[in-house]
Order: C-alpha cells, then structure tokens, then sequence
C-alpha cells in the first residue's frame, strides 16, 4: 500500500511541478504548440505507471460478490458522475484543455478566459466532481478502495493549488465566484450566473 502511495505522490508532484511557468515554458521549447498535449500526455503515462503500482502492489481483497443494492448504488454513482463530467465538458473548450486546438494555429492560448458557465456557475471543479463520483462508484475491492482514496486526495491536495493559481490569474472576479460558489458540492444550488 505504501507504494501505491508514493506512486500517487509522484503524480501529484510532477503534475503540480510541470504545471509551473519554468516546465510550461521548458515543455514549450521541446514541444512547441504542442506543450499542451505532450502535457497531457506525459500526465496520462505518469498515471498509467502510478495504476499498475496499485496493480502491483496492492491486492484486490474484497467481497467475492457485492448485495444488489451496493451494485445498484455503484451504478447510480457512475453514471452520475459520468453524466456530471459530460455536462461540466460543455463549460469548457475541450480542445483547448486537451491541448488539439493549439495545433491549429499558434494564437490559440492553453488557459481559457474566466467563465462561469453551465455547471460552474454550481461548482468550480465539476470535473473534479464527476470523477470523485466515479470513483467511489469504482469501490469494490482493497485495490480500488485505495485508488479512490488515494485519488481523491490527489484531487483535493492539487485543488488547493490550482485555486491559488487561479486566484493569481483572475484576481478579484476570481475571489468573489470563490466566495459564491463551492468547489465540489453544490449545496448552494446555481450560485453565480453567467449572465
């Protein structure tokens, strides 16, 4: 388990390190307009590594059958979720955030303007929550109890840092839409509107 944990460590780490200007800048230098997708793509092995860790390392102990409920619940949470990050994806250019649109042409910027519209006039991070959801639908074993754990405080620990980012980016309209709206949970119904 505590390889797992170090996997999931480095992950954190390094995203966090190569989301900084000096990377950034480094990573466009290599990659040109391209910086985008090489992230993003450097991020995606970086996590295939950290789950065949947990596959490695960590064994799938669980219950050999699950109570239809517990299934039903499961099904429910992931399709919420997956549902949750197909409509917070209509809140963002997805080409932009997966690093395509760039190669289009180098006017395109990597960071989109502040927008608070569909679900995150709700929460800030809507893809955030769709994939904690999905993870806890996920829940059947030790393996994947500790992926959900150890994934959500991956989560949790990065968004700290992405909103003091994002602070430093937006300033004042940042601050006050944080001070509206919640990160993950919409317990304040629509907080912000677009408009």
């Amino acid at each position: 388990m505590a390889a797992y944990a170090a996997a999931w460590a480095s992950f954190g780490a390094g995203h966090s390190l190569l989301a900084r200007d000096a990377p950034r800048a480094a990573l466009r230098r290599v990659f040109g307009r391209g910086m985008r997708l090489a992230w993003n793509a450097i991020a995606l092995v970086h996590l295939g590594l950290v789950l065949w860790v947990g596959h490695a390392f960590v064994p799938p102990l669980g219950p050999a059958a699950l109570p239809a409920w517990v299934q039903a619940l499961r099904l429910a949470l992931g399709l919420g979720g997956v549902g949750v990050m197909w409509a917070a994806s209509r809140s963002y250019d997805m080409r932009r955030l997966l690093g395509t649109a760039q190669l289009a042409g180098p006017e395109v910027v990597d960071d989109e303007p502040f927008s608070a519209r569909g679900l995150l006039g709700w929460v800030r991070h809507p893809l955030y929550s769709g994939g904690i959801l999905v993870l806890l639908a996920g829940v059947g074993d030790l393996r994947s109890a500790a992926t959900c754990v150890l994934a959500t405080a991956y989560i949790l620990v990065g968004l700290r840092f992405e909103e003091r980012a994002l602070l430093r980016r937006f300033g004042t309209v940042y601050a006050r839409y944080r001070a509206a709206v919640p990160a993950l949970v919409p317990w304040r119904g629509r907080a912000w509107s677009a408009g």
